[in-house]
């Protein structure tokens, strides 16, 4: 059995859920706003550099770059 409902109930609940709608996708916004998604990334990875294996890394690229940048360097003058 439906219960009918009146034109001012079914616009109220309408607004409701209107409101309710706004707030979840603000909410959506915040959460997915490129700033923050910004600040979550350098979190994280300012957090796996200064990990032990982090740093390893960063040491070894930094080895292999100085490496490649020496090696280019002799080629050149020859």
């Amino acid at each position: 059995m439906a219960v009918e409902r009146s034109a001012d109930v079914i616009r109220a609940e309408i607004e409701q859920a209107r409101d309710q709608l706004a707030v979840s996708v603000d909410q959506l916004a915040n959460r997915l706003g490129p700033a923050r998604l910004v600040n979550e990334a350098k979190a994280s990875i300012r957090q796996k550099l200064s990990s032990p294996v982090g740093i390893a890394v960063v040491g070894g690229g930094a080895v292999l770059i100085t490496l490649l940048v020496v090696r280019n360097l002799r080629h050149s003058r020859r």
